[in-house]
């Protein structure tokens, strides 16, 4: 889709993700200055007019996250991303288990992460990120998504209604507005970096 617009594309794994190296998944307490370095390198060996961001998922949130430290996007699309790492962890467990159970257990699984790894990950936080942000912002989320609900994105959209809009997309799944409609999903997808472009 992008490349067939012009643009030149940038597909990194994120850390501990496809080749890429790195123990564990951080949900964006280190991977939203990998975003950083990455931009940094793009900007440094490709000397792009603009640079935009798209990611899905944990993809998404990280993303969301790397705004607050990194100002150089034109604009940013995130798709199914979660609010907090906390807000989808108690989500994802109380899923399987009843919610009374599902807390203690996420709070157990934090608590662990903290003193065997030195990880806050209360700090992995989309909504933290958000009222601050200068960037515009488009979040995509599938209205049938039941891995992370759309409340997550409606959450981050009311914390910065200035920047960011909201796409809620009628019978789509997790990361799936694509597949539900896919030439919707390019026209705004393309309309909204294009109108940055434009500014």
């Amino acid at each position: 889709m992008f490349l067939a617009e012009g643009y030149t594309v940038l597909l990194p794994d994120s850390r501990g993700q496809g080749d890429s190296g790195g123990e564990l998944v951080t949900y964006g307490l280190r991977e939203a200055e990998d975003l950083h370095r990455w931009v940094t390198w793009l900007i440094a060996n490709q000397h792009p007019r603009s640079v935009f961001g798209m990611g899905e998922s944990l993809g998404g949130a990280v993303l969301l996250q790397s705004l607050a430290i990194e100002r150089r996007f034109s604009a940013v699309v995130a798709e199914s991303a979660f609010a907090s790492f906390e807000r989808i962890a108690d989500d994802r467990v109380a899923h399987r288990v009843p919610r009374v159970l599902a807390l203690p257990a996420v709070w157990m699984g934090f608590e662990y992460a903290r003193l065997r790894y030195g990880l806050d990950f209360r700090a992995a936080s989309p909504e933290a990120a958000m009222p601050g942000i200068m960037t515009p912002v488009l979040l995509i989320h599938g209205m049938a998504d039941d891995r992370t609900p759309p409340i997550h994105s409606e959450i981050l959209a009311a914390e910065n209604p200035r920047w960011v809009r909201l796409w809620l997309v009628p019978g789509a799944g997790h990361t799936g507005a694509f597949g539900t409609d896919p030439r919707d999903f390019q026209r705004r997808v393309l309309a909204w970096f294009a109108g940055a472009r434009s500014r």
